[in-house]
């Protein structure tokens, strides 16, 4: 974040139509981020846990939209209190606010910068589930969602961004999310894994992703948003800072996937959808920290070395014996961290600000901060994610049944299916031969057998199965 958002004494600039209206639109590719990882997340499950996978997504849109505009905006973004956390009364229920006022000494609304945080406390505790997938009950996640937002977000996202805030101040650099997102989402997913344990066959049945196209898409539309994320947290398009974010966004994220396939080629000896697209995240990831600090050359090395760290990570859960479902661990924990603290090598002091890294002159200094700001939130969600996990676990129960676990989440859960494998809507088969118009046939069974799936008859009478 700019030092826009500080609130100073200075004159302020009259509105600019011109940021205001850049900003909405970065906000809307942000919120389009959400959607788009569920179907990146959906992909990867198993045909009986889509649908879950996309609603524990889809339900942060709610649960947190609406903790943000009663309490959440005046908890990360109000006056300061000792650095921790704020609180603004104007800001609860965003009901004190000015129709055209200014948010600090920027040209974009108050309402405008609220909008836009927004979308970023949407994404970030959704980020979490891919690491639970096929094995929590909807409401222990739904209600994790709004004690996490409260206790873990909202806090560090003041932290981190906020004036006052003490990582803010000590001079961590966090241009987009590094820390306040992919750390605190990472570190959360690791907590909440400790308490809900593996999923039943985990290291023992083959759980591969029922549709790399969904994946591919997923991660696509990530791609495509995520410059929203990163141009549109300078919260403006006037000096150049936010073109060069946005360079930096696209060069990371080739590199990144570049690596990462380099890699898995000679770990594996092939390149794969799902190493391109991880790749592609993992690149996102890490340059989020750090694209208002490094050059087109050092975004380069910022996602090369992170998808190439990240693809070696994503094997440590089978090493270490947890169970990190869609790898939110080896991607985002580790992607964050990468993109943190490489700030501290890479930076060249001529772009969001004049800190230098290791590398341009400037020392182990900011190496040393953005090493702060890594370990006090990675550690201060890990923590507190286990323990909110924890009650919920002791109250109601955070895991699905072992029943429901293994006929999967999606029925138990919401009562639907993804794929009507049994024909048109309710279970027609259609006759051999006719034709995309025809109208569908009874499905009845002949005399000498019962009808499969696919409209045909076994000998045996018996119906063939149909592997989902």
């Amino acid at each position: 974040m700019p030092p826009g958002i500080m609130t100073l004494a200075a004159d302020k600039a009259a509105l600019s139509p011109a940021n205001t209206g850049f900003m909405l639109i970065c906000t809307a590719l942000v919120m389009l981020m959400t959607p788009a990882l569920a179907f990146f997340y959906g992909g990867m499950v198993r045909v009986k846990s889509v649908l879950n996978m996309l609603m524990m997504s889809f339900i942060s849109l709610g649960i947190v939209t609406v903790l943000w505009v009663l309490y959440g905006f005046g908890l990360a973004f109000g006056q300061d209190n000792g650095g921790f956390l704020g609180w603004s009364g104007d800001f609860a229920g965003l009901s004190g606010i000015g129709l055209t006022e200014l948010w600090g000494t920027t040209t974009i609304p108050v309402y405008v910068f609220a909008v836009f945080q927004l979308m970023f406390a949407v994404i970030t505790p959704a980020l979490i589930s891919g690491a639970l997938a096929d094995r929590v009950k909807f409401t222990a996640w739904a209600l994790f969602i709004a004690l996490w937002a409260t206790v873990v977000y909202f806090p560090v996202a003041h932290w981190v961004w906020a004036e006052g805030g003490w990582l803010f101040d000590l001079g961590v650099i966090d241009f987009a999310g590094g820390t306040a997102v992919h750390i605190n989402a990472g570190a959360a997913a690791l907590g909440v894994i400790f308490v809900v344990g593996k999923r039943i066959g985990f290291k023992k049945d083959p759980m591969r992703p029922h549709s790399l196209p969904l994946v591919m898409l997923g991660a696509g539309l990530l791609w495509f948003g995520w410059f929203g994320f990163n141009a549109g947290s300078w919260l403006n398009n006037d000096d150049g800072v936010g073109a060069v974010a946005f360079v930096n966004t696209q060069v990371a994220t080739a590199a990144a996937m570049l690596g990462w396939l380099a890699y898995e080629k000679l770990r594996h000896g092939s390149f794969t959808t799902l190493g391109a697209a991880s790749g592609a995240v993992a690149g996102l990831v890490a340059i989020t920290p750090a694209c208002g600090a490094v050059s087109p050359l050092g975004a380069i090395a910022v996602g090369a070395i992170a998808g190439v760290l990240c693809a070696m990570a994503v094997g440590l859960k089978y090493r270490f014996g947890y169970d990190d479902s869609l790898d939110v661990v080896g991607v985002h924990l580790v992607g964050g961290v990468s993109g943190s603290l490489l700030i501290g090598l890479f930076a060249t002091g001529g772009v969001q600000s004049d800190a230098k890294g290791l590398f341009y002159g400037g020392g182990l200094e900011q190496l040393g901060k953005q090493a702060v700001g890594v370990v006090c939130v990675l550690l201060y969600s890990l923590v507190v994610s286990f323990v909110l996990a924890k009650i919920i676990d002791l109250v109601m129960g955070f895991r699905v049944s072992e029943d429901e676990e293994v006929a999967g989440v999606d029925q138990a859960a919401h009562a639907e299916t993804a794929y009507d494998f049994g024909g048109t809507g309710g279970g027609a088969v259609a006759r051999p031969g006719a034709g995309a118009g025809a109208a569908p046939a009874r499905a009845t069974a002949p005399a000498s057998g019962k009808t499969s799936a696919s409209g045909k008859t076994s000998a045996s009478g018996k119906e063939k199965k149909v592997d989902a």
